[in-house]
């Protein structure tokens, strides 16, 4: 068998069928795509690319697949599914996916759907780019139905898939991709994000009920595969602080935004089929394409951008906020409107220009909040089977600290003058004003979910807490598996249908939500509710779980969005009216002044050197 020599694995073996695949334009274009994209310009080592993460995913990939005994046609479509799991992936790796979030008539439109996201471009090209190959078809049975398989399993599609724990391989909390992508990152740039014990982590690896779950056959055991878990998670939430949110990375990714966009404006002007340009940015362009794209159709300031890169000529960063410096209204109301590209272009341009008035400084303006959260794996010991963050309080607490990452950076080649320092002191005035206009032009575009879930614990607060006697009594919901139960229930309400839009499945015995569990910690991290751990016994095991309650916050958010809401609210109110009394809750009590007094509004910023 052929092998390919990884930096950090050593020999890889290669069979015949992916050394065909290897040898395709399309996989010799991740070759030419970095895998982060600029980082390179914080990172001098960061210029690792697509092509060696692929090879990586699929070595760890073989090695999850055989611990857990696998057929051997089995580890043949997991091995094939990982070392194509990026194919469909940009140049510049997220930048474009951002483009067109931000501008949605310029994505692509294939077979009646748009396309947006690389994972959908992936799934897209191996469905219908290999069966047919001269070499490949041989080799493969029924190649258009092996490879549309290969396809869900390589983008984590579990519907429909005969044995889901295939795509759990690649695309999960913890899973082939990720962990090659931290160790490679790490080793790369030279950032230590901490310790993946690939071999912990792959040995605590089981099936169960067709499911892939973490644990062991002793109490030892199980611990060791939470503290395997939980280093995976710090690693994720390092590597969003240290390399995403460097200044310097974000600085070269919003100037190469900028300067796409402007292309891709002037093309449209000229009359050109801007879908089937971007399209080519998915399935042939290289970074160096792009690059050269804006050069031929960016007007002088995309070029300039443009040189700039070029020249790792990076702006500044000189002002950054980030939750430290923001308060929890306003970062609940950034990280709503982060979620809507329209809406988020339109916040940052805005941003820039009330600065630019200012002063008089060309500016850039970029919003990110981290996304991905873990929210799917699961720990079995013995009969039991639960959540990680269930299991583990510091898994619970990663995901909230991965939950609250943004990072609002404000970037100029302006000089550091007196007028610019001023201007930075006034930015979160006009973030506050800005905000509650943007969220009101998303409610009338698309619905919020996420302030469905906030208006049911505002509800719950209106009707169970009462005041006296300078002290606030209130509501503290019990079990989170109940909020899934009202949230479920409120959407069938056909009024409720859209403001509850969430997808459960039963594959864990109850109904469960992968996006309504991420809008809880969401809720959570930016302030809106509290969640307290309270320690309980069941069959002889001690286990945790989590309360939420309103924080005054969330209460005062809460009714900044209700008029909004008005005939939703009714509704919500008169079914927990009905349904009060199996509404599982204890009632904490607080000074009323303590509860109500306002956070002191942060108006300190942080300057980069």
């Amino acid at each position: 068998m052929p092998s390919i020599i990884d930096p950090i694995y050593g020999h890889v073996g290669i069979s015949d069928l992916e050394q065909l695949i290897i040898n395709t334009p399309e996989m010799a274009r991740l070759r030419r795509i970095q895998q982060l994209g600029l980082a390179d310009l914080a990172f001098p080592g960061a210029n690792h690319t697509r092509f060696e993460h692929s090879v990586g995913t699929l070595f760890i990939a073989d090695k999850m697949a055989k611990a857990l005994g696998l057929a051997q046609e089995e580890i043949v479509k997991v091995r094939l599914a990982a070392l194509l799991h990026d194919i469909g992936h940009c140049a510049f790796s997220h930048v474009v996916e951002s483009v067109l979030k931000r501008n949605p008539a310029y994505q692509p439109v294939i077979g009646g759907r748009r396309f947006l996201k690389h994972e959908m471009f992936t799934r897209h090209i191996i469905s219908n780019s290999f069966h047919t190959r001269p070499g490949i078809e041989s080799r493969v049975i029924d190649g258009k139905a092996f490879f549309e398989e290969i396809a869900k399993i390589a983008t984590g599609d579990v519907e429909g898939l005969p044995k889901p724990y295939l795509a759990q391989i690649i695309s999960d909390d913890i899973d082939a991709d990720r962990i090659d992508f931290l160790l490679r990152d790490s080793y790369h740039t030279g950032v230590s994000l901490g310790l993946v014990d690939v071999d912990q982590i792959i040995a605590s690896l089981s099936l169960n009920n067709g499911r892939i779950v973490l644990g062991g056959s002793a109490s030892y055991d199980e611990d060791m595969a939470l503290t395997a878990a939980e280093s995976m998670l710090i690693a994720r939430s390092h590597h969003y602080s240290a390399i995403i949110h460097n200044p310097k990375t974000q600085g070269a990714r919003v100037m190469l935004l900028h300067a796409l966009e402007n292309s891709l404006g002037n093309l449209e002007k000229s009359g050109n089929d801007l879908k089937s340009t971007v399209l080519k940015f998915f399935t042939s362009y290289t970074d160096t394409d792009l690059m050269n794209f804006i050069e031929a159709h960016g007007d002088i300031q995309a070029k300039k951008l443009a040189d700039k890169i070029r020249s790792a000529n990076i702006c500044n960063a000189v002002a950054r906020f980030t939750h430290k410096n923001l308060n929890p209204r306003t970062r609940m109301a950034l990280s709503t409107i982060t979620r809507n590209g329209v809406a988020k272009k339109m916040f940052e341009d805005e941003l820039a220009k009330r600065f630019i008035k200012k002063s008089n400084a060309s500016v850039l303006v970029d919003l990110d909040v981290a996304s991905g959260i873990p929210k799917s794996t699961r720990i079995k010991t013995g009969e039991y089977e639960g959540f990680l963050y269930d299991e583990s309080a510091l898994a619970n607490g990663l995901v909230r600290s991965i939950s609250r990452q943004i990072s609002l950076c404000i970037f100029s080649k302006a000089v550091d003058d007196a007028a610019l320092l001023q201007a930075s002191h006034d930015f979160l005035l006009d973030i506050e004003s800005l905000s509650p206009r943007l969220l009101h032009f998303i409610r009338n575009e698309t619905s919020l979910p996420i302030e469905g879930l906030l208006l049911i614990f505002y509800s719950s607060h209106r009707m169970f807490s009462k005041e006296a006697d300078g002290r606030i009594t209130m509501p503290r919901l019990r079990n989170i598996a109940r909020i899934y139960h009202l949230v479920r229930e409120l959407g069938k309400i056909e009024r409720l249908r859209n403001l509850f839009d969430y997808r459960f499945h039963d594959r864990y015995g109850f109904h469960y939500s992968d996006r309504l569990f991420e809008d809880i910690q969401l809720l959570v991290a930016m302030g809106m509710v509290d969640e307290d751990l309270r320690y309980f016994e069941k069959n002889g095991r001690w286990k945790q779980r989590y309360e939420y309650v309103l924080t005054n916050d969330g209460l005062e958010y809460a009714e900044m969005i209700a008029p909004a809401y008005q005939n939703e609210l009714k509704l919500i109110e008169e079914y927990l009216a009905i349904n009060k009394h199996s509404i599982p809750r204890d009632m904490v009590s607080i000074a009323s002044g303590r509860y109500k007094k306002a956070a002191k509004e942060v108006l300190a910023f942080s300057r980069i050197k």
